[in-house]
C-alpha cells in the first residue's frame, strides 16, 4: 500500500484534532509560565522590600550590609533543614516502594470468600480425578443405642481381683473372644 502524502495525512480528523491539543497546550504552558514569573515578582515584593542606600554614611551602609548578612544566613539555615528533610524523607519513600515492589512480587493475595463445601466436594478438590467413589463419612459411624449399652453394664459390683484371675489364662482370652463373637452377632 502506497505511503500517503503530507496533505492527505493532514487533511485526517484525527491528525487536525492532534495538532488543536497541541496548539491549546503551548498556549497554556506559555500562560503558565507568565502567571509564574508575576506571582514570584509579587512573592518577593512582598517579602523582600526595596533597599534605600542613597543618602546613607559609610558605617549604616556596613550595618545595613552586616543585617542583610545575618538575614541570608538564617534563610541558608532553613533551606538546607528543608532539603536534609527532603532528601531523606525521598530516601525513605524510596525505600518504601522497593519493599512493597518485593512483597508484590512475592505473594498474590487470594480474594477469601466464605464457601460450604461437602466432604465429596472436597475430595474432589484434593485429590482431582482419582476421587470417583462418593463417600458418606456419617455411614461409617458406628451407632450405640441406649438398650444395648445397658444391657453390657455389669447389674452388680463384682471383685475386679476375680476377674482378672480369671482372664489371665488361654481359657480367658478365650472367654473374652466368645463374648466378644457373640455380642456382634446379635
Amino acid at each position: 500500500m502506497p505511503e500517503p502524502t503530507e496533505s492527505q495525512r493532514s487533511q485526517h480528523p484525527a491528525n487536525s484534532y492532534l495538532s488543536l491539543l497541541l496548539a491549546k497546550a503551548t498556549e497554556e504552558l506559555a500562560q503558565e509560565t507568565t502567571e509564574k514569573g508575576e506571582e514570584k515578582e509579587r512573592f518577593l515584593g512582598e517579602r523582600v522590600p526595596p533597599i534605600r542606600i542613597a543618602g546613607l554614611s559609610f558605617s549604616q551602609l556596613q550595618e545595613l550590609c552586616q543585617e542583610l548578612h545575618m538575614k541570608v544566613n538564617i534563610v541558608d539555615e532553613e533551606r538546607y533543614d528543608i532539603e536534609a528533610k527532603v532528601i531523606h524523607n525521598t530516601r525513605e519513600i524510596q525505600d518504601l516502594n522497593l519493599k512493597v515492589f518485593d512483597l508484590r512480587g512475592k505473594f498474590k493475595r487470594p480474594t477469601l470468600r466464605r464457601v460450604r463445601v461437602s466432604a465429596d466436594a472436597m475430595l474432589r478438590a484434593l485429590l482431582g480425578s482419582k476421587h470417583k467413589v462418593s463417600m458418606d463419612l456419617r455411614a461409617n459411624l458406628k451407632s450405640v443405642k441406649k438398650e444395648d449399652s445397658e444391657k453390657e453394664r455389669p447389674v452388680g459390683v463384682s471383685d475386679w481381683r476375680k476377674n482378672v484371675e480369671a482372664m489371665s489364662g488361654m481359657e480367658g482370652r478365650k472367654k473374652m473372644f466368645d463374648a466378644a463373637k457373640t455380642a456382634s452377632g446379635q
